[in-house]
């Protein structure tokens, strides 16, 4: 029996031919809808914004000992949220001192400052990172303004996601949307670990350039926020501060003695650990955070 007799035709192969090819290279995705929240978190497998209804971060005045890491990225933002330049930021240093705390808190404060500004926060983690062209197109063609947060940001020897992180800041044809603005932390400021890098430099052909395609990567940061580790005032005041803002009454002799004790124990001062002290508290004071 012909194709004709089984009811085929040309124009029904030439359809399946255009459904094949459309599978194989299908329409570009229209505009992501951020209109449902002020956050999303990226995912991949299939590629989708996730909505954040309510974002988990404290208040920007909350934030001790980081004064001038502070005012920089909210200055930073605000400018690029009012549509005017501004430069990708990477905060750097000690942990627990309120890297990720800070880009969250100043998100809410351009919010509370700009609120007509669509200013989003959108977060990637960093094994998506192969992924961040296909998010960078999605976003190019939204009319908001997007702070793309990677948190915890580091590679190790054979990691090669730097690659795709480093072709999308300012490299490449097309380079970064003008309306997204990328904040990474990191514990390191070259985002490698330095054995490694003296490693490479001592084993190289060439050791002045054995590392710089990886260290390139954080020069693409115009800015480079530093964090180091608090002093024991600094973190006094940290709990202070969070008893205050709470209502979290208590003798201040008790609360010192407390305090000294907890960071004793942990072997360690710092953001986190002013928190988690204060998190025990108000549960034996009765007081809900």
């Amino acid at each position: 029996m012909s194709r004709a007799e089984q009811g085929f035709t040309s124009e029904d192969a030439l359809h399946r031919i255009a459904e094949a090819l459309e599978r194989l290279s299908p329409p570009a995705a229209p505009a992501p809808d951020v209109s449902a929240a002020q956050a999303f978190v990226w995912h991949v497998s299939p590629d989708h914004l996730q909505p954040v209804p309510q974002v988990n971060r404290v208040a920007l005045d909350l934030l001790v000992g980081i004064g001038r890491a502070r005012d920089t990225l909210l200055a930073n933002s605000l400018q690029f949220a009012k549509g005017l330049p501004a430069n990708n930021a990477l905060l750097w240093g000690a942990r627990g001192m309120g890297k990720s705390s800070l880009v969250k808190a100043v998100h809410a404060r351009v919010l509370e400052l700009e609120p007509d500004s669509a200013l989003k926060l959108v977060e990637i983690q960093r094994e998506d990172l192969p992924s961040i062209a296909r998010l960078m197109g999605h976003l190019r063609r939204s009319s908001a303004r997007f702070i793309l947060f990677c948190d915890d940001l580091s590679f190790s020897h054979d990691d090669q996601h730097y690659k795709s992180l480093k072709a999308v800041l300012d490299g490449g044809v097309e380079g970064r949307p003008d309306n997204v603005v990328l904040y990474a932390t990191s514990n390191r400021r070259h985002l490698m670990p330095r054995d490694m890098i003296e490693n490479e430099r001592s084993s190289a052909i060439s050791p002045s350039e054995a590392v710089e395609e990886k260290v390139s990567l954080s020069d693409r940061f115009g800015l480079w926020l530093g964090f180091h580790p608090c002093g024991q005032d600094e973190y006094l005041a940290m709990i202070e501060g969070y008893c205050a803002a709470y209502g979290l009454r208590i003798a201040a002799d008790r609360l010192r003695a407390e305090a000294i004790e907890w960071q004793a124990t942990r072997g360690s001062r710092s953001g986190r650990v002013a928190w988690q002290f204060f998190t025990d508290l108000a549960g034996r004071e009765g007081v809900r955070l």
